[in-house]
């Protein structure tokens, strides 16, 4: 006999708030990956990773300037993609006890 399982809506919107998070900061790493290992940046994928990247960056781009621009990338797109996962972790956390 199969058990029928009721998950609560709170449930299933904090399990999309943090699937929405590990998306946005995969997106920050695969574009860490591209820079430094050295994509070509006029390849048409390259450019649709940027373009989502970019604006999920959000202030986080020039917020360190090391001279190195490996460096600088990794830094400040990998803040960015820590802050996402801090965040939605937080935001599911609130909706998952209210």
């Amino acid at each position: 006999m199969s058990r029928l399982r009721t998950t609560s809506g709170r449930g299933t919107a904090s399990r999309v708030i943090s699937g929405i998070g590990v998306l946005f900061a995969l997106i920050e790493v695969l574009f860490i990956l591209m820079v430094v290992l050295g994509a070509n940046p006029a390849n048409a994928f390259f450019k649709f990773i940027q373009s989502l990247a970019e604006p999920l960056a959000l202030f986080f781009p020039g917020l360190f300037g090391t001279g190195n621009f490996n460096l600088d990338v990794f830094l400040n797109y990998g803040l960015a993609a820590v802050f996402w996962l801090v965040v939605t972790g937080i935001l599911a956390r609130v909706v998952s006890r209210y």
